[in-house]
Protein backbone atom coordinates (compact mmCIF):
# COMPACT_ATOMS: atom_id res chain seq x y z
CA UNK A 1 0.00 0.00 0.00
CA UNK A 2 1.43 3.45 -0.88
CA UNK A 3 2.60 5.49 2.08
CA UNK A 4 0.91 8.72 3.13
CA UNK A 5 3.96 10.64 1.95
CA UNK A 6 3.97 8.93 -1.46
CA UNK A 7 0.30 9.77 -1.91
CA UNK A 8 1.10 13.42 -1.22
CA UNK A 9 3.63 13.81 -4.04
CA UNK A 10 1.14 15.16 -6.59
CA UNK A 11 -1.52 16.63 -4.31
CA UNK A 12 -1.73 20.41 -4.45
CA UNK A 13 -2.42 21.01 -0.76
CA UNK A 14 0.53 23.13 0.41
CA UNK A 15 1.11 26.87 0.50
CA UNK A 16 3.99 27.80 -1.88
CA UNK A 17 6.30 29.08 0.87
CA UNK A 18 9.17 26.77 -0.06
CA UNK A 19 9.07 27.72 -3.71
CA UNK A 20 8.95 31.40 -2.72
CA UNK A 21 12.00 30.92 -0.48
CA UNK A 22 13.86 29.22 -3.33
CA UNK A 23 12.98 32.09 -5.68
CA UNK A 24 14.36 34.61 -3.17
CA UNK A 25 17.54 32.61 -2.58
CA UNK A 26 18.53 32.38 -6.25
CA UNK A 27 17.42 35.91 -7.19
CA UNK A 28 20.67 37.16 -5.64
CA UNK A 29 22.52 34.92 -8.10
CA UNK A 30 20.77 36.40 -11.13
CA UNK A 31 18.45 33.42 -11.69
CA UNK A 32 15.03 34.68 -12.75
CA UNK A 33 11.64 33.71 -11.36
CA UNK A 34 10.77 32.33 -14.78
CA UNK A 35 13.72 29.92 -14.65
CA UNK A 36 12.67 28.65 -11.22
CA UNK A 37 9.02 28.19 -12.23
CA UNK A 38 9.71 26.64 -15.64
CA UNK A 39 7.25 23.81 -16.29
CA UNK A 40 5.52 24.17 -12.92
CA UNK A 41 2.33 25.81 -14.18
CA UNK A 42 2.81 28.68 -11.73
CA UNK A 43 3.21 32.42 -12.23
CA UNK A 44 5.18 34.83 -10.07
CA UNK A 45 1.90 36.37 -8.92
CA UNK A 46 0.65 32.98 -7.74
CA UNK A 47 3.45 32.78 -5.16
CA UNK A 48 1.92 35.69 -3.23
CA UNK A 49 -1.71 34.66 -3.76
CA UNK A 50 -3.10 33.13 -0.53
CA UNK A 51 -5.35 30.87 -2.60
CA UNK A 52 -2.41 29.16 -4.35
CA UNK A 53 -1.77 25.53 -3.47
CA UNK A 54 1.19 23.51 -4.75
CA UNK A 55 2.44 19.93 -4.62
CA UNK A 56 5.66 18.39 -3.37
CA UNK A 57 6.46 17.44 -6.97
CA UNK A 58 6.30 21.10 -8.02
CA UNK A 59 8.82 22.03 -5.35
CA UNK A 60 11.16 19.18 -6.33
CA UNK A 61 10.94 20.25 -9.97
CA UNK A 62 11.71 23.86 -8.96
CA UNK A 63 14.88 22.64 -7.21
CA UNK A 64 15.90 20.77 -10.36
CA UNK A 65 15.29 23.95 -12.38
CA UNK A 66 17.62 26.07 -10.25
CA UNK A 67 20.33 23.41 -10.39
CA UNK A 68 20.09 23.36 -14.18
CA UNK A 69 20.18 27.17 -14.18
CA UNK A 70 23.60 27.07 -12.50
CA UNK A 71 22.70 27.86 -8.88
CA UNK A 72 25.73 27.92 -6.57
CA UNK A 73 26.52 25.19 -4.05
CA UNK A 74 25.24 27.27 -1.11
CA UNK A 75 21.71 27.49 -2.52
CA UNK A 76 20.09 24.68 -0.48
CA UNK A 77 21.48 26.19 2.72
CA UNK A 78 20.46 29.73 1.76
CA UNK A 79 16.95 28.48 0.96
CA UNK A 80 16.72 26.70 4.31
CA UNK A 81 17.77 29.89 6.09
CA UNK A 82 14.60 31.54 4.76
CA UNK A 83 12.32 28.79 6.12
CA UNK A 84 11.91 29.33 9.85
CA UNK A 85 9.25 27.50 11.85
CA UNK A 86 6.95 30.48 11.67
CA UNK A 87 6.48 29.74 7.94
CA UNK A 88 4.89 26.36 8.69
CA UNK A 89 1.55 27.40 10.17
CA UNK A 90 0.05 25.17 12.87
CA UNK A 91 2.84 22.58 12.49
CA UNK A 92 5.55 25.17 13.12
CA UNK A 93 3.72 26.75 16.03
CA UNK A 94 3.23 23.34 17.62
CA UNK A 95 6.96 22.61 17.42
CA UNK A 96 7.78 25.97 19.00
CA UNK A 97 5.45 25.25 21.93
CA UNK A 98 6.59 21.65 22.60
CA UNK A 99 7.15 21.16 26.37
CA UNK A 100 10.55 19.46 25.87
CA UNK A 101 12.93 18.83 22.99
CA UNK A 102 12.02 15.13 23.21
CA UNK A 103 8.41 16.14 22.56
CA UNK A 104 9.64 18.37 19.73
CA UNK A 105 11.48 15.45 18.11
CA UNK A 106 8.49 13.11 18.44
CA UNK A 107 6.06 15.72 17.15
CA UNK A 108 8.33 16.79 14.31
CA UNK A 109 8.66 13.25 12.96
CA UNK A 110 5.01 12.29 13.38
CA UNK A 111 3.62 15.38 11.68
CA UNK A 112 6.41 15.94 9.14
CA UNK A 113 3.99 15.16 6.25
CA UNK A 114 2.39 18.55 6.95
CA UNK A 115 5.58 20.42 6.00
CA UNK A 116 5.84 19.84 2.22
CA UNK A 117 8.17 16.89 2.96
CA UNK A 118 10.84 15.98 0.42
CA UNK A 119 12.63 13.43 2.66
CA UNK A 120 11.58 10.65 5.05
CA UNK A 121 12.61 11.68 8.58
CA UNK A 122 13.05 9.59 11.75
CA UNK A 123 14.92 10.01 15.03
CA UNK A 124 16.49 7.72 17.63
CA UNK A 125 18.67 7.81 20.76
CA UNK A 126 22.15 6.39 21.21
CA UNK A 127 24.25 6.34 24.39
CA UNK A 128 25.52 9.86 23.69
CA UNK A 129 23.33 11.42 21.04
CA UNK A 130 19.85 12.23 19.78
CA UNK A 131 19.97 11.46 16.06
CA UNK A 132 17.80 12.64 13.18
CA UNK A 133 18.02 10.46 10.09
CA UNK A 134 16.95 11.49 6.58
CA UNK A 135 16.23 9.11 3.71
CA UNK A 136 14.80 9.50 0.25
CA UNK A 137 11.00 9.31 0.16
CA UNK A 138 10.24 9.39 -3.57
CA UNK A 139 11.48 7.18 -6.40
CA UNK A 140 10.39 10.06 -8.66
CA UNK A 141 13.68 11.86 -7.89
CA UNK A 142 16.21 10.38 -10.31
CA UNK A 143 18.56 13.37 -10.63
CA UNK A 144 21.49 12.82 -8.24
CA UNK A 145 22.11 16.55 -7.88
CA UNK A 146 18.46 17.12 -6.96
CA UNK A 147 18.61 14.33 -4.37
CA UNK A 148 21.70 15.85 -2.76
CA UNK A 149 20.19 19.34 -2.88
CA UNK A 150 17.10 18.14 -1.00
CA UNK A 151 19.19 16.32 1.63
CA UNK A 152 21.31 19.43 2.18
CA UNK A 153 18.27 21.65 2.53
CA UNK A 154 16.51 19.24 4.90
CA UNK A 155 19.56 18.85 7.14
CA UNK A 156 20.03 22.62 7.26
CA UNK A 157 16.33 23.19 7.98
CA UNK A 158 16.44 20.69 10.83
CA UNK A 159 19.26 22.64 12.50
CA UNK A 160 17.59 26.03 11.89
CA UNK A 161 14.23 24.84 13.25
CA UNK A 162 15.70 23.42 16.44
CA UNK A 163 17.59 26.68 16.95
CA UNK A 164 14.28 28.51 16.46
CA UNK A 165 12.91 26.46 19.35
CA UNK A 166 15.80 26.50 21.83
CA UNK A 167 18.01 29.41 20.79
CA UNK A 168 20.87 30.09 18.35
CA UNK A 169 23.63 28.69 20.54
CA UNK A 170 22.71 25.03 19.94
CA UNK A 171 25.35 23.28 17.83
CA UNK A 172 25.08 19.70 16.51
CA UNK A 173 27.82 17.25 17.44
CA UNK A 174 28.30 16.10 13.85
CA UNK A 175 26.61 15.63 10.48
CA UNK A 176 26.78 12.45 8.41
CA UNK A 177 26.07 12.84 4.70
CA UNK A 178 25.40 10.09 2.18
CA UNK A 179 27.16 11.78 -0.76
CA UNK A 180 30.79 12.70 -1.59
CA UNK A 181 32.26 15.86 -0.08
CA UNK A 182 34.18 17.00 -3.15
CA UNK A 183 34.41 20.82 -3.12
CA UNK A 184 31.65 21.21 -0.52
CA UNK A 185 33.21 20.44 2.88
CA UNK A 186 33.81 24.08 3.79
CA UNK A 187 30.31 25.14 2.69
CA UNK A 188 28.71 22.42 4.80
CA UNK A 189 30.70 23.16 7.94
CA UNK A 190 30.02 26.88 7.57
CA UNK A 191 26.24 26.46 7.30
CA UNK A 192 25.73 23.44 9.56
CA UNK A 193 28.15 24.58 12.26
CA UNK A 194 29.66 21.16 12.97
CA UNK A 195 32.09 18.55 11.65
CA UNK A 196 30.73 16.89 8.50
CA UNK A 197 31.47 13.32 7.41
CA UNK A 198 30.71 12.36 3.81
CA UNK A 199 30.01 9.14 1.88
CA UNK A 200 28.16 7.68 4.87
CA UNK A 201 25.48 4.99 4.73
CA UNK A 202 22.76 7.48 5.73
CA UNK A 203 22.38 11.23 6.24
CA UNK A 204 22.10 12.14 9.92
CA UNK A 205 22.41 15.02 12.38
CA UNK A 206 23.69 14.12 15.86
CA UNK A 207 22.75 16.34 18.83
CA UNK A 208 23.96 16.02 22.44
CA UNK A 209 21.56 13.66 24.19
CA UNK A 210 21.19 15.97 27.18
CA UNK A 211 19.17 18.47 25.14
CA UNK A 212 16.20 16.07 25.06
CA UNK A 213 14.94 17.21 28.46
CA UNK A 214 15.53 20.88 27.72
CA UNK A 215 12.46 23.10 27.31
CA UNK A 216 11.96 25.19 24.15
CA UNK A 217 11.78 28.92 24.68
CA UNK A 218 8.02 28.97 24.07
CA UNK A 219 7.21 25.55 25.55
CA UNK A 220 3.57 25.34 26.63
CA UNK A 221 1.75 22.16 27.65
CA UNK A 222 -1.73 23.52 26.89
CA UNK A 223 -0.85 24.89 23.48
CA UNK A 224 0.80 21.68 22.29
CA UNK A 225 -2.26 19.62 23.23
CA UNK A 226 -4.57 21.94 21.35
CA UNK A 227 -2.33 22.08 18.30
CA UNK A 228 -1.77 18.34 18.28
CA UNK A 229 -5.49 17.83 17.86
CA UNK A 230 -5.48 20.09 14.81
CA UNK A 231 -2.44 18.32 13.35
CA UNK A 232 -4.14 14.96 13.88
CA UNK A 233 -7.00 16.22 11.78
CA UNK A 234 -4.59 17.46 9.13
CA UNK A 235 -2.87 14.09 8.93
CA UNK A 236 -5.99 12.13 8.14
CA UNK A 237 -7.02 10.96 11.58
CA UNK A 238 -10.59 11.55 12.77
CA UNK A 239 -12.71 13.33 10.17
CA UNK A 240 -10.19 13.34 7.34
CA UNK A 241 -10.11 9.54 7.21
CA UNK A 242 -13.76 9.19 6.23
CA UNK A 243 -14.79 9.05 2.57
CA UNK A 244 -15.15 12.06 0.31
CA UNK A 245 -16.07 14.13 3.37
CA UNK A 246 -12.63 13.46 4.80
CA UNK A 247 -10.90 14.39 1.55
CA UNK A 248 -12.74 17.71 1.37
CA UNK A 249 -12.02 18.39 5.05
CA UNK A 250 -8.33 17.67 4.51
CA UNK A 251 -8.09 20.11 1.61
CA UNK A 252 -9.82 22.85 3.61
CA UNK A 253 -7.63 22.33 6.69
CA UNK A 254 -4.48 22.41 4.55
CA UNK A 255 -5.31 25.95 3.40
CA UNK A 256 -6.73 27.66 6.52
CA UNK A 257 -5.92 31.20 5.42
CA UNK A 258 -7.90 31.04 2.19
CA UNK A 259 -10.45 28.25 1.88
CA UNK A 260 -10.89 27.10 -1.73
CA UNK A 261 -14.35 27.18 -3.29
CA UNK A 262 -16.39 24.03 -3.85
CA UNK A 263 -15.47 24.21 -7.54
CA UNK A 264 -11.75 24.47 -6.69
CA UNK A 265 -12.03 21.51 -4.29
CA UNK A 266 -13.76 19.46 -6.99
CA UNK A 267 -10.94 20.31 -9.40
CA UNK A 268 -8.34 19.16 -6.86
CA UNK A 269 -10.24 15.88 -6.52
CA UNK A 270 -10.44 15.55 -10.33
CA UNK A 271 -14.23 15.40 -10.35
CA UNK A 272 -17.00 17.80 -11.35
CA UNK A 273 -18.76 20.05 -8.85
CA UNK A 274 -21.97 18.14 -9.52
CA UNK A 275 -20.29 14.81 -8.75
CA UNK A 276 -18.78 16.21 -5.55
CA UNK A 277 -22.18 17.48 -4.42
CA UNK A 278 -23.75 14.09 -5.15
CA UNK A 279 -21.05 12.21 -3.24
CA UNK A 280 -21.40 14.52 -0.23
CA UNK A 281 -25.19 14.11 -0.33
CA UNK A 282 -24.67 10.35 -0.16
CA UNK A 283 -22.63 10.86 3.04
CA UNK A 284 -25.40 13.11 4.39
CA UNK A 285 -23.33 16.28 4.44
CA UNK A 286 -22.51 19.29 2.25
CA UNK A 287 -19.58 21.49 1.33
CA UNK A 288 -21.04 24.27 3.50
CA UNK A 289 -21.27 21.99 6.55
CA UNK A 290 -17.68 20.79 6.12
CA UNK A 291 -16.47 24.36 5.66
CA UNK A 292 -18.29 25.41 8.83
CA UNK A 293 -16.72 22.48 10.70
CA UNK A 294 -13.22 23.44 9.51
CA UNK A 295 -13.78 27.09 10.39
CA UNK A 296 -15.12 26.19 13.83
CA UNK A 297 -12.15 23.93 14.57
CA UNK A 298 -9.62 26.55 13.52
CA UNK A 299 -11.48 29.36 15.30
CA UNK A 300 -11.34 27.40 18.55
CA UNK A 301 -7.62 26.75 18.10
CA UNK A 302 -6.89 30.42 17.39
CA UNK A 303 -8.93 31.57 20.39
CA UNK A 304 -7.24 29.14 22.79
CA UNK A 305 -3.70 28.91 21.45
CA UNK A 306 -3.05 32.50 20.35
CA UNK A 307 -3.77 36.08 21.42
CA UNK A 308 -5.26 37.00 18.05
CA UNK A 309 -8.19 39.42 18.17
CA UNK A 310 -11.62 38.36 16.92
CA UNK A 311 -11.10 40.76 14.02
CA UNK A 312 -7.87 39.01 13.00
CA UNK A 313 -9.44 35.56 13.38
CA UNK A 314 -12.45 36.61 11.33
CA UNK A 315 -10.20 37.85 8.53
CA UNK A 316 -8.07 34.70 8.61
CA UNK A 317 -11.14 32.49 8.34
CA UNK A 318 -12.56 34.43 5.40
CA UNK A 319 -15.37 36.37 7.09
CA UNK A 320 -16.22 39.80 5.70
CA UNK A 321 -16.23 41.31 9.22
CA UNK A 322 -15.95 40.33 12.87
CA UNK A 323 -19.72 40.64 13.47
CA UNK A 324 -20.42 37.84 10.97
CA UNK A 325 -17.72 35.73 12.60
CA UNK A 326 -19.18 36.25 16.09
CA UNK A 327 -22.67 35.25 14.89
CA UNK A 328 -21.31 32.15 13.18
CA UNK A 329 -19.24 31.14 16.22
CA UNK A 330 -22.30 31.54 18.47
CA UNK A 331 -24.26 29.30 16.09
CA UNK A 332 -21.50 26.67 16.10
CA UNK A 333 -20.74 26.56 19.83
CA UNK A 334 -23.56 28.32 21.64
CA UNK A 335 -21.05 30.84 23.02
CA UNK A 336 -19.47 34.06 21.85
CA UNK A 337 -15.74 34.05 21.03
CA UNK A 338 -15.12 36.11 24.19
CA UNK A 339 -17.05 33.65 26.38
CA UNK A 340 -15.32 30.67 24.79
CA UNK A 341 -11.85 32.11 25.38
CA UNK A 342 -12.66 33.18 28.95
CA UNK A 343 -14.17 29.82 29.96
CA UNK A 344 -11.24 27.86 28.56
Amino acid sequence: MPSFQSNLLNQKIYAPYKIAALVDAVAEQGISVGEVLRGLGLSQEALTDPATLVSIKQYIDACTNVIEAGANLSTPFETAARLHLTAYGMYGYALLTSPTIRDYFNFGVKYHPLATPTMHMTWRESDEAAIFEFREAYSYITNIKTRNFLIQQQVAQNIIHIRDAVGPSLTPMRALLSYPGTDIVEIHEKHLGCDCHFEQETSEIHYPKEILDQSPLLGNQLSIKLLQETCNQLLGQAKMSSGITGEVYQILMMSPNSFPSMEAVANLLCITTRTLRRKLDAEMTSYREILDDARCTLAAEYLLATKMSTEDIAARLGFSDSANFRRAFKRWTGRSPHQFRKEN
